[in-house]
């Protein structure tokens, strides 16, 4: 591209731009691939409750189609086909969109992910991904204020605390990863982990980013966000039917993109393997396995993991890491 400034004539290379253009069907083929990734959100929410049950010795959904294998469907369509019902002294702007502005959000992060048909190249994939993934704290806080209740007010507060406190540190784990790729981009990051895997050589790093995706993402027992026992059901209490679905499909689809992300960084495969699907079933059994084992965390304890635990060795290891590949 070519522009005119002061009589002097610039030009732009491509690879110079953050985002690279691409056509127009390309970008629709990215949109097209969207669906399918809302169906895994679905589907894993089905082996989520599956998997529970068989661990509390129950059958779990089993009515709608086959083994309840539509069950994920029905229940959509009965959310979206309810009437919204919204609470009489709320912020009904703030109310809507902050459901709204959570899955776009996670939309848009899916951008990054180097698939082979439909996404779009971007420099500096995974600070961009790191941003992001920061801005999900806004639709947390407003979806708490904008419903005008003390319980989901103060879930939503939690929610922003825990989330601000683990984002640190998993952004110290993955600057140590690009350390040693030497790049901002997951396609490099993956080239490298097929030479040498990221899990074989900082193990304890990976333990400690499965860790900090779950706090990340507020499940059990990082649930704090949505502590039933003491806070009913969190910032989302005044939220129902589609709006409810929204916040749903926007935690399950930033679940499920950080497990796709894990499994290409640790794993040494690419985004379009096979084998990465049974890892990341794998991940979601493990995640499962958390909330169905471990009893809720103490909300000082967990404060005091992340920061006096968890910031510091994350700290320690970038250190280590650096005068390593100094020397």
């Amino acid at each position: 591209m070519k522009y005119w400034r002061n009589d002097i004539e610039h030009e732009f290379e491509p690879d110079s731009l953050p985002f690279n253009f691409l056509s127009t069907s390309k970008v629709v083929t990215y949109l097209l691939i969207l669906v399918p990734i809302l169906l895994n959100v679905a589907f894993i929410t089905l082996l989520e409750r599956k998997i529970l049950a068989f661990s509390q010795f129950r059958l779990g959904p089993n009515k709608v189609s086959w083994v309840g294998f539509l069950q994920p469907i029905a229940d959509a369509l009965k959310l979206f086909s309810n009437q919204v019902r919204t609470p009489f002294r709320r912020n009904l702007i703030i109310y809507i969109l902050s459901p709204v502005i959570s899955l776009m959000l996670v939309l848009i992060v899916w951008i990054l992910v180097p698939l082979r048909l439909g996404s779009l190249s971007v420099k500096y994939s995974s600070v961009i991904m790191i941003l992001i993934l920061r801005f999900g704290v806004y639709p947390l806080l407003l979806s708490g204020w904008a419903s005008n209740r003390k319980y989901a007010m103060l879930g939503s507060l939690r929610g922003v605390a825990q989330t601000i406190s683990y984002e640190i540190s998993l952004a110290l784990i993955l600057l140590t990863f690009l350390l040693y790729t030497n790049s901002y981009e997951f396609e490099e990051i993956i080239k490298f982990s097929k030479l040498f895997p990221i899990i074989i050589i900082l193990p304890f790093s990976c333990l400690l980013w499965l860790i900090s995706c779950i706090a990340e993402t507020n499940r059990t027992p990082f649930d704090f966000s949505e502590g039933e026992s003491e806070l009913v059901s969190g910032f989302n209490i005044e939220y129902g039917s589609g709006l409810f679905a929204l916040i749903f499909i926007a935690e399950y689809g930033r679940i499920f993109f950080l497990r796709i992300i894990s499994s290409a960084l640790f794993f040494n495969l690419p985004f379009n393997s096979l084998f990465i699907h049974i890892i990341i079933i794998f991940l979601v059994f493990f995640w499962v396995w958390s909330r169905a084992t471990l009893p809720r965390y103490r909300y000082d304890l967990l404060m005091s993991l992340a920061w006096k635990d968890f910031l510091p060795i994350a700290l320690a290891i970038l250190e280590v890491s650096i005068l390593f590949l100094y020397f």
